[in-house]
C-alpha cells in the first residue's frame, strides 16, 4: 500500500511539473507576443484569460488523463500530437503578436470579453469528459485495461465532447486577442482533430463491434444535428 501511494504521489508530482512547464511556455509566448508583462496585463480581459488558463490547468491535475498506450494503440495516428503541438505553439504567440501590431484584428473590446467567455466554456467542456472517463482517457488513441464504452451523460449525444471543447476554447483564445490569425489557427485544428476522431472510431469499432456501431449510429461526432 505504501509503495502504491508513493507511485501515485510521484505520478501526480510529474504531472504537476509537466502542467507547470506547459503553462509557463504557453503563457510566456503569449506575453512575449504582447510585448511584455506590463503590456499583456494592461488589459483586464487578458488578465482574466490567464487566470482561467491557470485554473483549468490546475483542475486537469485532478483527472486521470495520461499518455498510456494501454493494451492496444493506433500508433499511426501519433502524428496528430505533433500537429497539435505546432498549432498550439503558434496559437500561443501569433494572436497576441498580431493584436499588438494591429494586423487583421477585430475592432472593439467586446471581442476580448466574448473570447474570454468562449475560452472558459470550451475549457470546461474539454475537461468534463476527461473526469467522466477516468483512466480510460489517454492522449493516445488506445484501449485501456478494463476499457468500457461510456454512452450516457455527456456522451449521450456527442461522441467527442472533449474535442468539441478543445475546438471551442481554441476559437475563444484567438478571439480574446481580437485576432483573425488566431481564429484561422483554431480552424486549422479541425483537420488533425478529424483524423484523430476517425482513428479512434476505427479502433473502438474493432474493439467493441456492434455495441460501438449502434452507439455511433445514434450520436454525432462533434456538433449535434450538423456533424
Amino acid at each position: 500500500m505504501t509503495v502504491m501511494w508513493s507511485e501515485i504521489v510521484n505520478r501526480k508530482a510529474r504531472s504537476a511539473l509537466g502542467v507547470a512547464a506547459g503553462i509557463s511556455v504557453y503563457a510566456g509566448l503569449a506575453i512575449l507576443g504582447c510585448g511584455g508583462i506590463v503590456s499583456f496585463f494592461s488589459e483586464p480581459a487578458r488578465t482574466l484569460l490567464m487566470v482561467v488558463l491557470i485554473a483549468l490547468s490546475a483542475a486537469a491535475l485532478f483527472t486521470d488523463a495520461s499518455l498510456n498506450p494501454g493494451l492496444r494503440e493506433d500508433r499511426s495516428n501519433r502524428w496528430v500530437l505533433g500537429a497539435f503541438a505546432l498549432i498550439g505553439i503558434l496559437s500561443a504567440w501569433l494572436p497576441a503578436y498580431t493584436e499588438r501590431k494591429e494586423f487583421w484584428t477585430i475592432q472593439g473590446d467586446y471581442a476580448r470579453w466574448l473570447g474570454l467567455m468562449v475560452f472558459a466554456g470550451g475549457g470546461v467542456l474539454r475537461l468534463w469528459p476527461v473526469f467522466a472517463l477516468g483512466h480510460r482517457f489517454s492522449g493516445l488513441v488506445a484501449i485501456q485495461p478494463g476499457h468500457k464504452l461510456l454512452t450516457s451523460g455527456i456522451y449521450a449525444t456527442v461522441r467527442n465532447p472533449s474535442y468539441l471543447g478543445l475546438l471551442i476554447s481554441s476559437f475563444g483564445w484567438g478571439l480574446a486577442f481580437r485576432s483573425g490569425v488566431g481564429l484561422l489557427l483554431a480552424a486549422l485544428t479541425i483537420l488533425p482533430l478529424i483524423a484523430r476522431i476517425r482513428a479512434e472510431e476505427r479502433l473502438l469499432s474493432t474493439e467493441f463491434g456492434d455495441e460501438y456501431r449502434a452507439y455511433r449510429a445514434r450520436t454525432w461526432r462533434l456538433v449535434p444535428g450538423i456533424y
